[in-house]
């Protein structure tokens, strides 16, 4: 058992360390040179001063700023081969208490990245890329590696390359940036890597949301290298610590299933071609540049100019606001300094604003219960007008009125209706297809609009309402009640933090025109809207290994079980389909609906009902059990403990 100190060191196979924080003695020479590779760590907390909230920090961070996964007492490293810490003396004025690291330590001259066996095309997660980045999570080995990641970035490039038809005198750019999680600064240095070995430029943005990603393919802006020619997000939005993944953008907005195909496909052929030895050895071998720009600044001050404009050029039209943010510890914690402050507003109260990849205080999610109820608290304990909550990388965001009342999932959409509508009277509204039936009562009767229900999956609206534009129907407002949504004033981008400005907007507005103030406008434009006493989500999953499946496919299964539950419903004169659908089977009946419908990417039949009464939602779930008994590869528990309870 050894004694360490975090004067300077440089690990390279230590195979269990534990880390309490007390005295030190210095271990820089034994030590020199060993990978970590099991580490144990008492973390400390540090009080915010301006919130009086505790977050938790370890300052044991090589790549990631200051702080690390911390779940039952193991700490979990990023996914690199050689985890190096360097000049952590720096670091040590910040420690509250110097601690005690007790290592066990077993040599090894192995420190090479490894080049596992990838299946690329398992990284796909309709237009992203999705995978595991830090070990940790039992069942969860890591698939998203540095070499991993150096791959699919210059496989971008080279998609790049050849979509932009880039001849030999021009030098494209690519923008990088990330989100909070830990693994963030691993992967952008092995995407810079990737691009800038390929010949392209990088601009690093580091600490980013993923709409200013894409802004950045359209600002120009020479000061800030702008436009640039493709751009890169590492996220995952609100999936675990462990998880991360690449969003990629062009001036025509983000890239397709297809494109993100294309992209593994060419990565599964660079990957093998790569070796230990020359990985090892290519670092910092570029033929294109690596460098840094604020871009944020730049997007940030667009929100501001926007509300502004709509408030009739006042430079602080939300003075005497009171609004609150939490950004749940992700990327969005500058709205409430760089947008809602210069604005005029009061933040006092916000919450979580400080990244940090752990997210110890809930999930950065708008559809999380935990989160949502975060933000209501926070509004009513701070006796503010309106609190606003971001997704981890501010793509996705909701609201709450000074009473405690939500603006998200189909609350969100009929406000963002009311708005769009007042502005272009008329217009269609896409959804996706879990919106309710009083949403569509809400936005054709009571607003004048279409509604046009659509397919889940962001990209899928956003598509239909391009679409439907390219077509002669006007539709300004593609919007998912996970709080994706996209206005065709905003490039049709999915940005959280312009849906909130919209909303602002509004409030901005109507106090400059004297038609109130306080959130109260808000909540009257959503006056009518017929909301059901019962709203559930099931999930009813596929197992593939049941002989039922006979070899095909959990996909073709599960068209199999809406087929026959389609033509079930044809008999019981109680229920109708829905005339117009485009995804699944959507019932109606007994005052409510269902919508059963497969999973864009798992083995799982997602089952949403609706009704006025609980005992109507238990007739809709027993009509779907009755039509779906026979599969018996479809694990239907979930929804016989509903029908049961009931």
């Amino acid at each position: 058992m050894l004694l360490v100190s975090f004067g300077y060191m440089l690990f390279e196979s230590i195979t269990s360390i534990r880390i309490s924080f007390g005295s030190m003695i210095d271990y820089q020479h034994a030590m020199s040179g060993k990978i970590v590779q099991n580490v144990f760590v008492s973390p400390w907390y540090q009080t915010n001063r301006q919130f009086g909230t505790q977050v938790r920090s370890d300052y044991f961070a090589p790549c990631v700023g200051n702080s690390l996964p911390f779940q039952g007492g193991k700490l979990a490293w990023p996914a690199v081969a050689s985890m190096h810490l360097r000049n952590l003396s720096k670091y040590q004025s910040g420690f509250p208490n110097r601690g005690t690291v007790h290592c066990n330590v077993a040599s090894s001259t192995t420190v090479l990245p490894s080049l596992d066996k990838v299946d690329f095309l398992k990284l796909q997660n309709g237009s992203d890329i999705r995978g595991v980045a830090v070990a940790g999570v039992e069942g969860e080995p890591v698939n998203l590696t540095e070499p991993v990641a150096e791959a699919i970035a210059a496989a971008f490039a080279a998609w790049l390359v050849e979509n932009k038809k880039a001849d030999a005198s021009q030098r494209l750019k690519v923008s990088v940036g990330h989100d909070s999680r830990i693994s963030a600064q691993t992967l952008q240095d092995a995407i810079s890597r990737g691009i800038a070995g390929s010949g392209l430029d990088v601009v690093q943005y580091g600490l980013a949301s993923t709409p200013a990603m894409f802004n950045s393919t359209l600002t120009e802006d020479d000061v800030f290298l702008c436009p640039v020619d493709g751009s890169i997000m590492i996220t995952a939005s609100h999936l675990p610590y462990n998880r991360n993944g690449f969003k990629f953008f062009t001036n025509d907005g983000g890239l397709g299933k297809a494109d993100i195909k294309d992209i593994l496909e060419r990565a599964a052929d660079i990957y093998n071609k790569f070796t230990a030895e020359g990985l090892g050895t290519s670092k910092g071998k570029f033929s294109g540049s690596i460098q840094k720009a604020d871009y944020m600044s730049v997007y940030t001050s667009d929100l501001v100019k926007a509300v502004r404009k709509a408030a009739g050029n006042i430079e602080k039209p939300l003075e005497g606001f009171h609004i609150v943010v939490d950004a749940g510890n992700g990327a969005g914690g500058f709205f409430a300094a760089k947008v809602l402050e210069p604005l005029g507003a009061v933040t006092i109260g916000s919450q979580f604003l400080e990244p940090d990849g752990l997210f110890p205080n809930h999930i950065p999610n708008p559809e999380d219960k935990t989160a949502m109820k975060a933000i209501t608290k926070a509004v009513l304990d701070n006796k503010a007008d309106l609190g606003i909550i971001f997704d981890t990388d501010v793509d996705r965001s909701a609201a709450v009125d000074s009473t405690g009342h939500e603006f998200n999932r189909n609350r969100l959409i009929a406000l963002m209706s009311a708005i769009v509508l007042e502005e272009h009277p008329g217009t269609t509204i896409v959804t996706d297809s879990v919106t309710s039936d009083g949403l569509t009562t809400f936005i054709e009767k009571k607003l004048g609009g279409k509604h046009h229900r659509f397919k889940r999956g962001y990209k899928n609206v956003i598509d239909e309402a391009i679409r439907l534009n390219s077509i002669g129907e006007e539709s300004h407002l593609a919007i998912e009640t996970s709080g994706h949504g996209a206005l065709k004033e905003n490039n049709w981008l999915d940005d959280g933090a312009y849906l909130m400005v919209k909303i602002l907007n509004k409030l901005a507005s109507a106090r400059a025109s004297g038609l109130g103030s306080g959130s109260k406008v808000l909540t009257d434009l959503v006056e009518g809207l017929e909301e059901p006493a019962v709203a559930i989500e099931l999930r009813l999953k596929i197992n593939q290994n049941d002989p039922d499946l006979k070899g095909g496919s959990f996909r073709d299964y599960g068209e199999a079980v809406l087929k026959h539950l389609e033509n079930s419903m044809d008999s019981d004169p109680k229920l109708q389909k829905a005339p117009v659908n485009y995804e699944g089977v959507r019932v109606s009946g007994f005052g409510g609906w269902f919508l059963l419908r497969l999973s864009l990417h798992d083995p799982v039949l997602p089952l949403n009902i609706e009704a006025p009464r609980n005992d109507d939602a238990v007739k809709l779930g027993l009509a779907v059990l009755a039509a779906v008994k026979e599969f018996s590869a479809l694990d239907t528990s979930a929804l016989d403990k509903f029908v049961q309870a009931s």
